[in-house]
């Protein structure tokens, strides 16, 4: 292609008469799929080159031999990723062959389904093709929240019941946040002033509902700098100082990550940045809510934006939640003190509670982590909110470990502890023999 096929010369009403397409058409493919790119005038106005022109004509016969605009995007992305020039590649009839094409009647929930199945297969065509379907009958914030969201959510569930594999659940996962990156990467560049900076607090992995949240602003135009899963403390302030932020948002799925959230949250407060978060934990346990100085961005994933756009508009910052009381710092100090020794006394009991060494460690470990937690927040009652998950994790469903195995181990972690902790940590000996005996009746 010469300098001449990429020099913007043509207006919006010269491509729909030389293409056909229509002015929304257009400007939806631009938005959606980011092709073509036309440059802009200095007042705002759309200037195609030859070559856009070129591009959507190719987009058009790709449509005429099958494929949703979606997948001929896909199919052109391929090409040139491959170093090919899709203009002069003759396209394999192979490659536009795909499953029986979706009814235009298809609802979000037969789509959502299909994925679901075709995920659970492993069937990363069939899964691609529908979501692609998905894609091109409804707009992509709608096709990710209702397909992606509670497909992975779905999907979740099985598996927390034992009727699917962490395999499955991870290939899931890995084809949705695949297709979310490649949605975002073509999103337009923003319109809006501001920036928001958006990621997960330390040793929170699960960044499914944080890069949806990334995308769902972008396509409002929102400036939006996503930091991705674990987000260390130490570089946090200057990556703040260096990307100047209006907001940051943070998201956390479990207690110990919530935990995690809180000296993050007060070091966006120290930087006088109003704050906002979500979350699963903060779903199943709303007293959380409280302790974290920023606003709750609610359960509804699907109207998080709006509220983001409050704050952006009227930004606040929120004050700081209540200081952990002084009972509570001194048992977690005491506590940490003492865990090796509560957990030395659970493995000489190995045999007794029959479980497997692998998930004595994993017990003992997550147990810790979760005391530590509580503890940090101030409420040593919000452990209970991830051992009935635990309960289920463990008695019904993944390891078919007996009924009674939690309580056992439990009641045996209730012993250890009150016989190594002291005074300070007579709010952890208390709770859990509270939870034993509530267990037990």
């Amino acid at each position: 292609m010469s300098s001449i096929d990429e020099k913007p010369t043509f207006n919006l009403k010269a491509v729909v008469q030389e293409t056909g397409l229509k002015p929304d058409t257009l400007r939806a493919w631009e938005r959606r799929y980011g092709l073509p790119q036309p440059a802009r005038t200095s007042g705002g106005h759309r200037l195609y080159s030859q070559r856009d022109i070129d591009i959507l004509k190719w987009l058009m016969d790709r449509q005429e031999e099958g494929l949703s605009i979606s997948r001929a995007v896909d199919l052109w992305r391929q090409l040139l990723a491959e170093g090919k020039d899709p203009f002069m590649e003759m396209v394999d009839e192979e490659e536009i062959v795909g499953p029986p094409p979706l009814e235009v009647g298809d609802t979000l929930a037969q789509l959502r389904e299909s994925w679901i199945e075709a995920c659970l297969a492993f069937d990363e065509q069939r899964a691609e093709y529908t979501l692609s379907q998905a894609l091109a009958l409804y707009p992509p914030e709608t096709a990710c929240l209702e397909v992606l969201q509670k497909g992975l959510s779905e999907i979740g569930r099985l598996w927390y019941q034992g009727e699917a594999s962490a395999q499955q659940e991870h290939f899931a996962s890995a084809l949705a946040i695949r297709r979310l990156e490649a949605i975002l990467a073509a999103t337009p560049p923003p319109t809006r002033p501001g920036r928001i900076l958006i990621g997960c607090p330390p040793e929170e992995e699960h960044a499914f509902s944080a890069l949806l949240l990334t995308l769902l602003l972008r396509r409002r135009g929102w400036d939006t700098v996503y930091l991705g899963a674990n987000v260390p403390l130490e570089r946090l302030q200057s990556t703040i100082e260096r990307t100047e932020p209006d907001l940051v948002i943070l998201a956390a799925q479990t207690l110990n990550t919530a935990a995690s959230m809180l000296p993050v949250a007060e070091l966006v407060q120290e930087s006088g940045l109003p704050l906002a978060f979500g979350g699963r934990v903060f779903n199943v346990a709303p007293s959380l809510q409280e302790r974290i100085p920023g606003h709750f961005l609610g359960k509804d994933l699907a109207q998080a934006p709006n509220l983001v756009e409050q704050l952006m508009t009227s930004p606040t910052v929120q004050e700081a939640g209540e200081e952990t009381p002084q009972p509570y710092l001194d048992a977690l100090a005491h506590f940490r003190e003492r865990q090796s020794h509560i957990e030395a006394e659970l493995w000489e009991h190995a045999a007794e509670l029959a479980i497997p060494a692998a998930y004595l460690a994993r017990a003992n470990r997550s147990l810790g982590e979760e005391i530590v937690a509580a503890l940090t927040l101030g409420d040593i009652s919000l452990l209970g909110h991830d051992l009935e998950w635990v309960r289920g994790l463990l008695h019904n469903f993944q390891h078919r470990l007996p009924e009674d195995t939690l309580r056992r181990y439990l009641k045996l972690y209730h012993e250890a502890a009150d016989k190594q902790l002291n005074q300070n940590g007579r709010l952890i000996v208390s709770w859990l023999e509270d939870f034993v005996t509530a267990q037990s009746s």
